[in-house]
């Protein structure tokens, strides 16, 4: 008789243990056994198979538990680690210490290929490190054969993290001029005539693509090269070429007429060309959209004889005190977002050019209630500058025109201030006059000259406000009527003024002049201490030449004036303490020495 025989469970993942078949003597065919003998051996071998079972279930039941010990199945390492038969929290002490014995091979230098070139990242720079913990959780998920768990043995790979930011960073030196910048899709406009600009794609580094090949090679003793990805814009040149001839083109062929129950205007081809705007998003997909302001300062006045612009409530001194000067009103206007839908809609048509509008009541933004909210209450700070010629000459009516127009202008707080934005374009249409403008360095009649005094007065207002400079540009040559560094130029279109009001009140700009000079205050709620320049000494001067021109009208002399550089420090003070220190640095060019006339030979 076998104790385990054919009729044995189904295999599973246990061991097994193979017991040899027992034979009792009452088995035996010799020699006869008289039948009352019997019953004795029939109830000892019951009682030893029962032992024997017992005796393989408890020989099962340990092996399983020596090849199930622990989180981490028996054999498995990782970098040479034993971790088998551990527990998680052991398994990380020890993959911990096998990282710090070979500190200094996984701290050292990796080189890396990129393109054409070979570039060294140090790990620790990266974030280049194993994820101890990560690690472990794999390990402890290993797939192992219980007698694999008894016998044999498993490499699991490490867990590798990188900070991709600092990868791609470090990276990037070695591309050099291997990569090439995408060249997104593009159609402008040149007048009245559309020009394409076809996609180029990128080669550059994608760094997902190059942290997973870093991860991958860092410890896998071979040589690391990271790819330069080709990427493409999403609309392709044939793309751009049709929008040219279906949209583009027609778009400029003829006039639009748009009517309203108030009216009706033409928007001629060169209104169209300025609003039609072709962008392109990040994946370089060129999508077309009518940019309604550009289409309102395209028309200019054209639009007033269907719209009412609504006006904000204005504020003025008065007896030295800010007070209400116009509550404003509410006005009617075209509905932008259905008027750049409908519009685009029709400008691929060469008939049926007609794009019925609606009016749509229009509130003030700035009302006397809003403004008695903003904390308008006192005078925060207040520049000047000199002019010569009396308030007839054409530079000095130019800055009274424009200190006018910006007279009595509140800025809400995080608003930014754009002068150029603010006085559109500076024409003879708009009263501005010829006066002396630097052009191709040298001074020549210009319509608007004069300007850029007003610009460095209300830079400097500002300035010492403490609010933030967005955008300035000094004048290429320094005038001695203006602070060095601290004064601005402006030209239409091209250059412009621009600050920020960074505090949570709102800023009055009040503007007045006499025949000699002109003012701009700044009234809002004082918040710093004081406001204050420091200049660094002048340094690389240069001297003036002299240069002899054809006299006649549009020659202006000059005296000439040295170039320098120099630095100068915004310093602001608040509770006693500085805190904001700002630096402005801006190199002067030497002003030459104009002569009118022939040199003496």
């Amino acid at each position: 008789m076998t104790l385990y025989g054919e009729n044995r469970p189904p295999a599973d993942d246990r061991p097994t243990v193979q017991v040899a078949a027992v034979t009792w003597p009452g088995d035996d065919p010799e020699p006869p056994v008289a039948p009352a003998a019997r019953p004795r051996p029939r109830r000892l071998r019951l009682l030893l198979a029962a032992g024997v079972t017992t005796a393989v279930v408890a020989g099962a039941t340990g092996v399983g538990a020596y090849a199930y010990a622990g989180d981490v199945p028996r054999g498995t390492s990782v970098l040479g680690a034993e971790l088998g038969g551990r527990s998680r929290t052991d398994a990380a002490r020890e993959l911990r210490a096998e990282l710090d014995r070979r500190a200094a091979e996984l701290g050292a230098p990796l080189p890396v290929r990129v393109g054409e070139r070979t570039a060294e990242i140090k790990p620790a720079d990266v974030g280049l490190t194993v994820d101890v913990e990560a690690t472990v959780a794999a390990a402890a998920a290993a797939d192992a054969h219980p007698v694999s768990r008894l016998v044999g043995s498993r490499s699991v790979q490490p867990v590798v993290t990188v900070d991709v930011d600092r990868l791609h960073a470090a990276l990037g030196a070695a591309v050099g001029d291997q990569g090439k910048k995408m060249t997104m899709p593009a159609i402008t406009f040149a007048g009245t005539t559309p020009k394409a600009v076809h996609p180029k794609p990128s080669l550059a580094l994608d760094p997902q693509r190059s942290a997973e090949v870093v991860r991958a090679g860092w410890l896998a003793d071979q040589p690391i090269t990271v790819p330069l990805v080709e990427s493409h814009p999403a609309t392709t040149a044939e793309e751009v070429d049709r929008l040219v001839d279906e949209l583009a083109k027609p778009a400029v062929a003829a006039p639009v007429k748009l009517t309203t129950d108030k009216g009706s205007v033409s928007i001629p081809p060169k209104a169209i060309a300025k609003s039609l705007r072709f962008t392109s998003d990040e994946a370089g997909k060129l999508s077309p959209q009518v940019d309604v302001k550009r289409l309102r300062a395209a028309l200019g006045d054209g639009l007033a004889a269907i719209e009412v612009e609504p006006r904000n409530a204005r504020m003025t001194i008065a007896g030295g005190k800010p007070k209400v000067l116009d509550a404003g009103r509410p006005g009617q206007q075209l509905d932008s977002a259905a008027l750049g839908r409908d519009l685009l809609a029709v400008l691929p048509k060469a008939d049926g050019r007609v794009v019925t509008a609606t009016l749509k009541p229009a509130e003030p933004e700035v009302t006397p209630e809003k403004l008695g909210g903003l904390g308008i209450k006192e005078k925060v700070s207040s520049f000047t500058t000199r002019f010569t010629g009396g308030l007839s000459s054409p530079r000095s009516q130019n800055i009274m025109t424009i200190a006018k127009e910006v007279d009595g202008t509140v800025v809400l707080p995080g608003e930014t201030f754009s002068l150029n934005g603010h006085t559109g374009e500076r024409g003879y249409q708009q009263g501005y006059r010829d006066a002396p403008v630097i052009l191709d360095g040298k001074l020549v009649p210009g319509v608007g000259g004069g300007t850029s005094q007003f610009t460095t007065t209300l830079f400097n207002a500002t300035y010492y406000a403490g609010l933030e400079d967005v955008e300035h540009k000094p004048h290429s040559y320094w005038f001695d009527r203006y602070p060095a560094v601290i004064e601005s130029t402006i030209f239409w279109p091209d250059l412009d003024f621009k600050f920020r009001n960074n505090t949570p009140h709102g800023v009055l700009i009040d503007t007045s002049y006499t025949s000699s000079t002109v003012t701009v205050s700044i009234w809002s709620t004082k918040i710093y201490d004081s406001v204050k320049t420091e200049y660094s000494p002048r340094r690389n001067i240069t001297k003036p030449r002299t240069i002899y021109l054809t006299p006649g009208p549009s020659c202006i002399p000059a005296n000439g004036i040295d170039g320098f550089t120099q630095d100068a420090y915004r310093v602001i003070r608040k509770g006693g303490t500085v805190v904001k220190r700002e630096k402005f640095t801006w190199r002067y060019d030497a002003e030459p020495r104009y002569i009118c006339g022939a040199e003496p030979s």
